[in-house]
């Protein structure tokens, strides 16, 4: 069987990524940081060879054919829908084996972390990172089991009920597990307080294809 890591990402551009933290910054110093995180967590995640990794691309025709993304990759389109609907879809799309999904706007991430969540997955069912916001960083499934009807969905996205939400659509006689938390940045105070931990990012963006 195959491991799948799913690294779900949106074409960088000014005011179609990073919004919020666009109102701080400006939108495209927010699209360049939002480029640079997600050109550093490909190189960190994308050649490990315990997994395969497929890039999850938004939107679909531009993203498939996108030189952003590393050409070395695959790709796959999201798709329509909340992103409830296209994780869902993703997790019936892929290869025989469990499957690990990541947003691309987390700086943490690390393949300790997609290692822990594969690991966990040989005794669970599903394992999520959750979020100190409520929602969660990672979800993987074991797909042992079928994807239950209505797995995702009435999600309320982007909320403090978020992984609540979500593990009220998956079937009682589910194991489930959970990492450590970490955050993504979706504002200037969240940005600030990476930069502490992290030091800065530069905001320049990268020239050509991100690996």
């Amino acid at each position: 069987m195959t491991r799948t890591l799913l690294i779900f990402v949106k074409e960088p551009l000014p005011g179609r990524v990073k919004t919020r933290l666009g109102r701080g910054i400006g939108l495209v110093a927010s699209a360049r940081w939002f480029r640079i995180h997600v050109a550093r967590l490909i190189r960190r995640l994308g050649r490990d060879p315990r997994w395969q990794t497929v890039l999850a691309v938004s939107p679909d025709i531009t993203g498939l054919s996108s030189r952003v993304w590393p050409a070395s990759l695959a790709r796959w389109p999201q798709g329509r829908g909340d992103l409830g609907d296209r994780m869902a879809r993703a997790f019936r799309a892929m290869p025989t084996g469990p499957v690990v999904i990541v947003g691309g706007d987390i700086p943490g991430i690390s393949p300790a972390h997609i290692e822990q969540a594969f690991r966990a997955l040989g005794h669970a069912d599903a394992v999520f990172g959750p979020a100190d916001d409520g929602g969660y960083w990672l979800v993987g499934l074991k797909r042992v089991k079928p994807i239950p009807h209505g797995f995702m969905q009435a999600v309320r996205w982007s909320s403090d009920d978020t992984l609540a939400d979500t593990l009220a659509t998956i079937p009682d006689d589910w194991r489930i597990t959970t990492l450590g938390v970490l955050n993504d940045v979706d504002t200037v105070d969240d940005l600030r307080a990476w930069e502490a931990e992290r030091g800065p990012i530069s905001t320049l963006a990268p020239p050509g294809p991100l690996l």
